[in-house]
């Protein structure tokens, strides 16, 4: 509405936080831009009956993009009604954009090549990997990556490995199990090269099943409509720590091992500033 009362136009975004998110996907493709959903859209877009996503209010929309490709995209969505932080993007917009749209009270968020919050890791080369997300991998690694660890977060991890096989690379869509694979080995790769990784994610893998074990109903994960996971998250979390503590570490993994929690392994994302 104006300030003279008049009903506005209607804006061009959608209502439906995931059916926006997968719009402004569709269009860079269009335009050839790699950009990919992350948080809390993603989890949605591969498990769109699962009831703590879907009966959650959220309406931030968080994007990951390439450097080669930022420009165009922040271009893209200004186009499409989105009013960028000026001033935060100026500083920071080669790595960390805003957007809001206005009408809808819709913070948007871009990463660009990588995320950085309690550990960091790069998805520049990774976007083509998986679409309309970020590779499943990833996603689970934005969640086990947090030290301090959520109700909000574990739930999202657990739907994650109970509704997609492990394996060797990212997989592809297919009727059974929807949107790929988590490839163990990109997990493996940040795991067995660096002894922080490895100390928080481990840490959050017991954590996983202690929700399992203590905190969680039988029904807990069930997805709406009654049905069942696919997987078994008890057995994928195992397989998964099994896989990661039985693969060969660097040396650097064995040198940082021998200090362990005497010095800081992670970094405080709320010391970070705005948008750490």
């Amino acid at each position: 509405m104006t300030a003279d009362g008049a009903v506005g136009p209607e804006p061009r975004t959608l209502q439906d936080p995931l059916a926006e998110a997968l719009r402004v996907v569709d269009l860079a493709d269009q335009r050839r831009l790699l950009v990919r959903l992350m948080g809390g859209m993603a989890i949605r877009a591969h498990a769109p009956e699962w009831p703590a996503r879907t009966r959650r209010v959220e309406v931030d929309l968080d994007f990951a993009t390439r450097s080669r490709d930022r420009g165009a995209f922040y271009e893209l969505l200004a186009a499409e009604g989105y009013t960028p932080d000026k001033r935060h993007n100026a500083l920071f917009g080669s790595k960390q954009a805003y957007f809001v749209d206005v009408p809808r009270n819709r913070p948007v968020d871009v990463l660009v090549d990588s995320l950085e919050m309690c550990h960091r890791f790069e998805f520049g080369d990774r976007l083509a990997m998986s679409s309309p997300t970020l590779p499943l991998a990833e996603l689970l690694l934005s969640k086990l990556q947090i030290v301090k660890i959520n109700r909000k977060d574990v739930l999202d991890a657990l739907v994650l490995v109970a509704e997609h096989p492990l394996g060797p690379d990212d997989g592809a869509p297919d009727s059974r199990h929807g949107l790929g694979t988590i490839n163990v080995p990109r997990i493996l790769s940040l795991t067995s090269n660096d002894w922080g990784w490895w100390r928080t994610v481990t840490g959050n893998l017991d954590t996983l099943d202690q929700y399992l074990a203590v905190e969680l109903t039988p029904g807990d994960l069930d997805l709406n409509n009654g049905r069942e996971v696919l997987f078994d998250p008890t057995a994928q979390v195992a397989a998964l720590r099994t896989a990661i503590n039985d693969a060969p570490k660097s040396t650097k993994w064995k040198l940082r091992a021998r200090v362990g929690e005497r010095t800081g392994w992670y970094q405080d994302p709320e010391e970070m500033g705005h948008g750490g």
